[in-house]
């Protein structure tokens, strides 16, 4: 039987969530399980007789058959995007990016209020899914920041930089807004995002990694998201090339590189730092996969945008077996149907039934809370991490394969004890 972890009190009520199943996610599944909390703070997770006699004063909420699991972590969302539709079809995604930035907001006031509206369903959305972390790009991050920095979403915000060609000299001026940290609070951390090796050059990158690093902020970057990478770096020409001859401001002084986009970020050093995320890497060759296995960067793998777009089989099982953190996100809804990680969860589980369950919820939770840098604080339920749940309803003896195997929501989501919980 497990035993009931503890801290010590301050002699405030405490609250206890009870359930048929608790999966810490660090450690197996209890049976007859609870989970104590103080303040926004976990400080017992055991079997129920022995967190109840370690806090006989705690105010029970008791979920029967249901499994508790620590607040979902979706580790790559674009929350400004949320009010788009997937466009019909199979796209190339030079042509997919053409369409979302038609999309994306108007002038004035009005793309304001878009972004505003679009942001908040995002983060209402996530919520009733479970989700009580994201790791949010954000190209509008001064605004987006302001309406997220007070929770209850708990956010690392990566403020987007786009700078290549004529738009070089906007680097400072981006990065700058994307690492201003006076909105940071207890529940949105800054990071910075160079968007992709086709919208920012490899001087761009080395700047927003020599910033990340001193300031010592999390740094995401799009990486082999499309077969077009490698061709534009090395020749400037494909789709991604045609892609700049439509939006326009292209000249013909961006910085070349022959290697592919892997290679490009492994030479800047990115690889080698430990708050890197890299979202997608749907293209990756052995020795590729090599270079980051021997890095310490992060891969977010997006299952239903991958599907979206028809890339061929993800290498995220051999990713893991090399010891590469691999985690899993959402991306935006103009490529994925809705904002529900359990939705990507289940696509791994039926593309790979032989992976245990437990080991497809790791990559939403704790693995997630890895890649974003907030591996201390959420993914888990362990003693001193967050209060942050995700309950769902369960009855058989294998509750984390029963909830990738029904369409099941969760049935209750809390982030923070005692007065955060929000019934779905």
């Amino acid at each position: 039987m497990p035993k009931t972890e503890r801290a010590r009190g301050d002699g405030a009520a405490e609250t206890i969530l009870r359930a048929a199943w608790v999966a810490p996610m660090q450690g197996p599944i209890i049976s007859n399980g609870a989970v104590a909390a103080r303040g926004d703070t976990i400080i017992g997770v055991g079997e129920w007789t022995a967190v109840r006699k370690e806090f006989p004063s705690g105010n029970v909420t008791d979920y029967g058959d249901a499994v508790v699991l620590p607040g979902l972590v979706n580790a790559h969302v674009h929350l400004e995007l949320s009010d788009l539709t997937p466009p019909p079809g199979r796209w190339r995604l030079a042509d997919w990016l053409a369409e979302v930035v038609k999309q994306f907001a108007p002038p004035g006031e009005a793309g304001v209020e878009r972004i505003k509206r679009a942001v908040k369903a995002g983060a209402a959305e996530c919520l009733r899914c479970g989700i009580t972390c994201v790791g949010d790009i954000s190209q509008r991050c001064a605004l987006s920041r302001q309406l997220l920095c007070d929770g209850p979403l708990r956010v690392v915000s990566y403020g987007e930089v786009l700078a290549m060609a004529t738009r070089r000299g906007r680097l400072e001026e981006r990065l700058s807004t994307a690492a201003d940290l006076s909105t940071q609070t207890q529940t949105l951390r800054v990071g910075i995002s160079p968007h992709a090796p086709y919208s920012v050059e490899t001087e761009g990158y080395r700047r927003c990694l020599q910033r990340a690093r001193q300031e010592g902020l999390p740094i995401a970057t799009h990486l082999a998201e499309s077969i077009d990478e490698a061709e534009f770096l090395a020749a400037q020409s494909g789709p991604l090339r045609e892609l700049w001859e439509r939006i326009g401001g292209w000249d013909q002084s961006v910085t070349r590189f022959a290697g592919g986009p892997i290679r490009m970020v492994a030479e800047l050093g990115y690889l080698d730092y430990p708050k890197a995320l890299l979202a997608h890497v749907n293209y990756c060759d052995d020795d590729e996969l090599r270079s980051l296995a021997g890095g310490r960067a992060s891969v977010v793998y997006c299952p239903r945008t991958h599907a979206y777009f028809g890339h061929p089989p993800h290498r995220w099982r051999e990713m893991l077996a090399r010891g590469i953190n691999v985690a899993v996100g959402t991306d935006s809804r103009g490529s994925s149907p809705n904002l529900n990680l359990v939705d990507d969860l289940r696509l791994l589980h039926r593309l790979a039934p032989e992976v245990p369950p437990q080991r497809i919820w790791e990559m939403g939770t704790v693995r997630g809370a890895a890649a974003v840098g907030c591996k201390e604080s959420c993914g888990k339920l362990t003693m001193g991490s967050r209060a942050d749940f995700a309950i769902f309803p369960a009855v058989s003896d294998e509750p984390l394969r029963e909830i990738l195997e029904n369409g099941a929501l969760p049935c209750a989501v809390w982030t923070g004890a005692p007065n955060r919980e929000a019934r779905a």
